[in-house]
């Protein structure tokens, strides 16, 4: 059964860049995606069950980063599940951090090198707010917070006649970012089953340490660059367009952050007896971040804005030929109004950003007590456009901080340190790395638009800039190769977040588009 995107309305067709899509593309390249794309759908028709049950088999592992056991069975059956297609597979030393899988496919007479990049951890979970254990993985009928019910798996003989396309898989990773791998399992499977091979060779690279912010990537790139060589990697990471179009992206957010905690007395008060007198640190805490930005989204920390490169004419032609699709994300998430005047998301997504991801301090509900608690946290994050350094952001951040009247320090305050200043702030900061964007008019960006047009039936959507991060710079940087977004899991799928999920038509999407892309 083929896949589409079922856009809601045709007013949700989006236009793309006229002159880059008439750009010609050799017309063997369009005859050997197309071909990709048959096999793709012959083999998930009749194996849905079994790749559905493979998933489950992947998703049961739990895969957050720093429980080291798990993720070592993470890249084991990564390594079997490559070996069994055929394909070259080991780990590669990790540095000091989770191992990278490293897989290859060599094609004789190929003149062309593509490197799939997926990630394999995950976020930390909080099992109690979850609706299924997240490493149980759970086929319902749609979104839980819809209604949707569980279903059982399917045999591993059934076809997707067995399976609704609506149907969802929830587990941790599930959307992000194990989804690729159960579609490059299928599609190689696809092309192995039809005779087929790909047009390029095939390099895998599976990171085991992306949320937990790619510490040792640098090192790992750098000590296996020649292994690594490549003439584009296809990152197979983030969600497709709100719309439930395909979407490309040519450049990502980079990302640091801080915690910041401000210092009252050093230990509870009792408020009846010390309220108006002793100052609140969660009050002087909500005065600093309220000072942060104004009440439209525009950060008033000096200086936050200056060194963002301005967004380029590809860049700029790819948002203005878009349909208008914020107002109905507004509805979805039950947003009266967005930042700066409800200006267009994708404007936003190539600015710097400041998010107040939490606040701690005292207790709430049924624990709340009557006191002063003696300190108040925040942590924040900092998404990057291209042109901002981390480190001078924070920077920033610590200067404004500054400039309210706070004494920054690095660990808590003594006690000479605390009668000597009135207000007290610790900064906390965390690893950062910068924003990444490349070129839309480059022969790679044609061939992997017209791949994904192949696939998908439909237009893509091309989005000079994602909205989440990924140290995509450091390919650039260190591999001197370009790097091109292809995401595949629905943007609804609840990534980070309690009963992440994966709708299963992205799923066969995924499998179409990978196909297509071996073949193109």
């Amino acid at each position: 059964m083929s896949w589409s995107f079922r856009a809601p309305s045709r007013a949700l067709a989006f236009a793309v860049l006229p002159a880059l899509l008439a750009a010609p593309t050799p017309a063997g390249a369009q005859a050997g995606s197309a071909a990709g794309v048959a096999a793709a759908r012959a083999h998930r028709t009749a194996h849905a069950g079994a790749i559905l049950s493979e998933f489950a088999e992947l998703l049961a592992i739990p895969n957050v980063a720093a429980d080291d056991l798990n993720i070592r069975r993470n890249a084991d059956w990564l390594v079997a599940a490559l070996e069994r297609r055929g394909v070259r597979a080991r780990t590669l030393d990790g540095l000091g951090g989770p191992p990278p899988v490293y897989g290859e496919l060599a094609v004789p007479g190929a003149e062309r090198t593509l490197i799939f990049y997926v990630h394999y951890d995950g976020q930390p979970v909080d099992t109690a707010r979850w609706t299924d254990p997240p490493w149980r993985p759970t086929l319902r009928t749609g979104p839980v917070e819809a209604g949707g019910e569980r279903v059982a798996l399917p045999p591993q003989g059934a076809s997707t006649d067995a399976v609704d396309p609506e149907w969802r898989i929830y587990a941790r990773g599930a959307g992000d970012d194990k989804a690729p791998v159960p579609a490059i399992l299928a599609a190689l499977d696809a092309l192995d089953a039809a005779g087929s091979r790909p047009s390029s060779n095939l390099k895998f690279f599976f990171e085991g340490e992306e949320e937990a912010g790619s510490g040792h990537l640098e090192d790992i790139l750098r000590a296996n660059a020649e292994l690594l060589a490549a003439d584009a990697w296809l990152i197979m990471d983030g969600p497709v367009h709100q719309s439930r179009r395909p979407q490309l992206f040519f450049g990502v957010r980079g990302y640091t952050g801080l915690q910041i905690t401000v210092y009252g007395a050093n230990r509870y008060l009792h408020s009846g007896h010390y309220g108006n007198w002793a100052p609140n640190p969660a009050l002087e805490l909500a005065r600093l971040l309220a000072s942060m930005k104004d009440a439209d989204g525009a950060v008033l920390i000096e200086g936050f804005y200056d060194d963002t490169e301005p967004v380029g004419a590809a860049e700029r032609e790819a948002i203005d030929a878009m349909a208008p699709f914020d107002a109905r994300l507004r509805a979805e998430l039950g947003l009266a109004a967005t930042e700066a005047g409800n200006a267009p998301y994708l404007e936003r997504m190539l600015i710097p950003s400041l998010n107040i991801r939490g606040f701690q301090s005292g207790t709430v509900g049924a624990t709340a007590r009557n006191v002063i608690p003696p300190s108040a946290s925040a942590s924040i994050d900092v998404r990057l456009a291209k042109g901002n350094d981390p480190e001078r952001m924070l920077d920033l951040v610590e200067a404004h901080a500054h400039a309210q009247g706070y004494h920054v320090v690095r660990s808590d305050p003594d006690s000479a340190t605390r009668m000597q200043h009135a207000r007290i702030a610790r900064v906390d900061r965390f690893p950062g790395y910068p924003a990444a964007r490349v070129s839309l008019d480059t022969p790679i960006a044609r061939s992997v638009i017209e791949a994904t047009r192949v696939a998908a039936g439909a237009e893509p959507v091309l989005a000079p800039t994602l909205g989440g991060s990924l140290p995509l710079y450091l390919f650039g940087e260190i591999l001197a190769t370009p790097a091109v977004g292809v995401p595949i899991a629905n943007h609804d799928d609840n990534q980070h977040a309690p009963d992440e999920n994966l709708r299963i038509a992205n799923l066969w999407y995924g499998i179409d588009l990978v196909a297509a892309l071996m073949t193109m």
